[in-house]
């Protein structure tokens, strides 16, 4: 039987306030235990949750990003449950009156082609304090830190159809909340993380399947490998004659297997409510105009205009668009300076990013930059040095005020642009070697990249490649 896959995603990301969604405590990252959650995110007798207005903010801008419907009169619910992280005995969300209501983005897949995801909702919500496990002799601890931080739980219509369209839809929520500065967007701090919904059903069929939730995904890595695993199981268990359970899973990423977590719960299971302290929250079309008025260049908008001022290919534009940080290095690196747009692009995707990597490093941290790049790749392509030249004046860059003209002047690195010297070595190389001379001669053209080699040997890496090759084959010809 041939199946099709259905899955929505759930995406948390935490917002960027300095303090939690109803409390003035701090959300910073990495505290003890314990030492940030104050009797408001404790749910303590007598304390009223105050709504911290840069949430509205920054939920707005979201929804303005997406196209989306804004809520001018949204509503706070109470959401119960009982868990050793939840200290109050209920989560405060939004259900029946989202602020952010319907809205989609478009996603560029790996085959070149787009697709659009559709947004079902975009709701406030606190999230919970936070269980570690084994922490002595098997025991469990609780570290209520992260009680009351503010997370815009992201809720997707189950539009996508495989793991590829998933992973591009939640890379570009993902780029897109970091573009209009809301949520920072670091996975391994769980400022973004994802549940997967997925199910599959026979090919044809309208209905949805039971569908299965993974939870709390914090890689793009681990949600494609998830999915592609739920998906494989769901279809073995209708295949051998069984049914699909609701239920929440888990991924482990160790054996590379979703496990059942729990049974799972709908709507109706928690009680949700209308929140008694808290009012409706109302804003007005002055308030959503004061935050049109601040919002950046969106994504999407600046990839069209990569490709279109700058001329780079679709790929090209999307690596660069891969965080807003990358994408404003590219344009401070072309800053002033005349030479291709290309040649900035291919340094910041391949030499850049790999260096970035080695040193585990962030392009805001770049040893190198982008005016510093921006004066070598300028000597690249006046011709004072080559593209392999280049590479080292890079790597002597890195680490160092020197810029690149002076480490050119100092170590002597400026290309051999002078006909005649290109040629003398010329001549040297091909009398040295009258064997494969005959040989090139003969047909074997592939031979050109050993006289190549070897003149660059005699030159030092200076001449320059452009004329060598040029004057190299006439001789070469003639010889």
């Amino acid at each position: 039987m041939s199946w099709e896959t259905v899955i929505g995603l759930e995406i948390h990301a935490q917002l960027a306030t300095r303090s939690k969604i109803f409390s003035g405590a701090s959300t910073a990252f990495g505290a003890e235990p314990n030492t940030q959650a104050c009797a408001v995110d404790l749910g303590l007798p007598g304390v009223l949750p105050v709504v911290n207005a840069g949430v509205v903010n920054m939920a707005v801008r979201f929804g303005l990003a997406t196209d989306a419907h804004i809520t001018k009169r949204s509503q706070f619910a109470r959401k119960n449950y009982f868990y050793p992280d939840l200290p109050k005995g209920y989560q405060i969300s939004q259900m029946a009156l989202p602020i952010v209501g319907e809205g989609a983005v478009t996603v560029s897949l790996p085959d070149g082609t787009e697709k659009k995801i559709n947004i079902t909702r975009a709701h406030l919500e606190e999230d919970a304090g936070k269980s570690v496990h084994d922490l002595f002799d098997d025991c469990t601890g609780v570290d209520l830190n992260r009680a009351g931080t503010p997370l815009l739980e992201i809720v997707s219509e189950p539009d996508m159809r495989s793991a590829v369209e998933a992973v591009a839809y939640a890379r570009q929520i993902h780029a897109l909340v970091r573009y209009i500065d809301i949520c920072d967007g670091n996975m391994q701090e769980g400022s973004f993380r994802c549940d997967a919904n997925v199910s599959v059903r026979p090919s044809g069929q309208t209905e949805l399947g039971t569908r299965a939730e993974i939870k709390n995904l914090n890689s793009f890595r681990f949600l494609e490998r998830a999915i592609l695993y739920e998906v494989d199981r769901q279809i073995d268990l209708l295949e051998s004659g069984q049914s699909v359970v609701q239920e929440t899973r888990l991924y482990d990423s160790d054996k590379d297997e979703t496990r059942s977590m729990r049974s799972k719960e709908e709507a109706n299971d928690y009680r949700y409510f209308p929140d008694p302290d808290l009012p409706p929250l109302v804003i007005d079309n002055a308030f959503i105009d004061s935050v049109k008025a601040e919002m950046p260049e969106l994504p999407q908008l600046r990839r069209a205009r990569f490709i279109n001022d700058y001329k780079l290919s679709s790929t090209d534009a999307s690596a660069l668009m891969g965080d807003k940080a990358t994408a404003e290095y590219f344009e401070a690196v072309l800053e002033g300076q005349t030479f291709p747009a290309k040649l900035a692009a291919n340094w910041i995707i391949g030499e850049l990013s790999g260096r970035l990597n080695k040193e585990n490093c962030t392009i805001e941290n770049a040893s190198v930059q982008a005016p510093r790049l921006g004066q070598l790749l300028a000597r690249i392509d006046d011709g004072t040095i080559s593209g392999k030249i280049g590479k080292q004046v890079f790597d002597d860059m890195w680490g160092t005020d020197a810029s690149a003209d002076d480490i050119i002047e100092q170590k002597g690195l400026k290309q051999i642009t002078d006909s005649s010297a290109i040629e003398a070595m010329i001549d040297d190389v091909i009398a040295a070697n009258p064997s494969q001379v005959a040989e090139y001669q003969g047909g074997k053209e592939k031979l050109l990249s050993f006289f190549v080699g070897a003149v660059m040997k005699a030159s030092k890496g200076k001449a320059n490649p452009g004329q060598l090759n040029q004057i190299l084959r006439d001789k070469l010809k003639n010889a």
